[in-house]
Parts: C-alpha cells; sequence; structure tokens
C-alpha cells in the first residue's frame, strides 16, 4: 500500500513580539492510501494545527509534507488553494454552512468555486446529500435542520469534489451520543465505499478505537501509534 501524505520534521512556531510558541516540533507520519487515522491528545497538544498543516490551511515553520510525493508547501497560495479545492475535503466541529443557502446549494459550493457546470455541481450534490440520508431535506436551509443534520451537509460538502483525502477536527463534538454514533457508521461507510484516506482528531474513546490507527500527540510531539 502506497503513502499518499508523508509528514517529516514537521514543526509549527507562533511568534508573538518576544514570545515563542512551539507547538509542534519535528512530526513524522506516513498515511497510507485508504487506510484511517485517529488523532488523540490533550487540548493544546497541537492536533488541530497539525491538520490545518495535513490540510495546507497553513504552512509550517519548517519540515515537508508530502502527497503522493510532490512537495506541498512549495506550491504558491494560488496553486496550494487549488490543491485544497481538489484534493482534501474538510470537517470541522463546526459546520460553517452559509444560512442563506438550502443544503443543496451548500453542497454545490466547492464544485461552483471550481468552475465545475451548475448542473453537473447540482446532480452531484444531489446524489452525496442522498448519501448522507437527507435526500428529502436538500431544500432545507441549515436553519431548519437539526445539530446532526447540519453536520450532514458539511460532510456532503467535503465530498463535492471527490478528495482522496477527508480531514475532520472534533466533526461530532457538539453532538449527543445518539447523533455522534450515526455521523461515525456514516463516516464509515463512506470511507470504505469511496477508498477515503480518513484522518479524525477525536477525544471520543470509540470513534478512535474504531480506526486503523491511532496517533497520540502529547507536547507537540508524537507519542506513540497504537
Amino acid at each position: 500500500m502506497s503513502s499518499i501524505l508523508e509528514v517529516r520534521a514537521l514543526c509549527k512556531t507562533y511568534t508573538s513580539g518576544p514570545n515563542r510558541v512551539e507547538v509542534l516540533n519535528g512530526i513524522d507520519l506516513d498515511l497510507q492510501a485508504g487506510t484511517t487515522t485517529a488523532l488523540v491528545g490533550a487540548s493544546g497538544a497541537g492536533k488541530s494545527t497539525l491538520m490545518h498543516l495535513l490540510g495546507a490551511l497553513d504552512r509550517p515553520t519548517s519540515g515537508t509534507v508530502l502527497f503522493r510525493g510532490e512537495d506541498v508547501f512549495k506550491k504558491n497560495d494560488r496553486e496550494l488553494a487549488a490543491f485544497r479545492n481538489r484534493s482534501i475535503g474538510f470537517v470541522f466541529q463546526f459546520h460553517h454552512l452559509l444560512p442563506e443557502f438550502t443544503a443543496l446549494e451548500n453542497v454545490m459550493m466547492p464544485a461552483l468555486i471550481a468552475r465545475v457546470p451548475r448542473n453537473t455541481a447540482m446532480k452531484n450534490a444531489a446524489i452525496l446529500l442522498n448519501d448522507v440520508g437527507l435526500g428529502q431535506r436538500m431544500t432545507h436551509r441549515p436553519g431548519e435542520l437539526s445539530g446532526g443534520e447540519q453536520q450532514r451537509v458539511a460532510i456532503a460538502r467535503a465530498l463535492a469534489l471527490e478528495p482522496e483525502i477527508l480531514l475532520a477536527d472534533e466533526p461530532t463534538g457538539n453532538l449527543d451520543m445518539k447523533t455522534s454514533d450515526g455521523i461515525h457508521a456514516m463516516l464509515a461507510e463512506l470511507q470504505s465505499r469511496k477508498g477515503l484516506t480518513l484522518v479524525i482528531v477525536t477525544h471520543n474513546e470509540r470513534l478512535a478505537a474504531a480506526m486503523g490507527t491511532t496517533v497520540r500527540l502529547t507536547d507537540g510531539k508524537l507519542d506513540k501509534t497504537i
């Protein structure tokens, strides 16, 4: 099985005046294509920072992230934005849906930004909403949906351009246990059917245990891989 993402000596330091905060310190990590990984650790350990670097939402202080052997951070900002849009899907704890648009329109948005023809974007978005169990809720706006339904829309949106990697940062952190279990089951089914490389930041021990690999971050360093 080939590595889709290789992380080498990754460091991230934030500077505020004379103060330096070292968030990540020499991270090495290989992600195999089509696998599932849970990223766990205490608050402040650097989990979200690492996810942002894996998804090229931020640039590292030093180190490299290779996507299929190509150094991601050798791209300029425009190229990096195109890479994120095409290859990475993001799901966050807060769904960040646009309240004035319907579920269907929210899921269409990444494709429209990528200049996919509107009819094609609409057709694909409808398929994805059916995949996440919201075929009957396409014309509803976020305010008319439950928290779990809103997160399902966010997951469908993350898959709009068929990314190879799905990064989910506490995707069920605001949901009750029953709703969370439904989201977890849906993510597992989608990952298996679409062959996604799935990385989830979570405090949920049951979800972490269901992933193929668990990586623990402690004080900005990889503590162990289970």
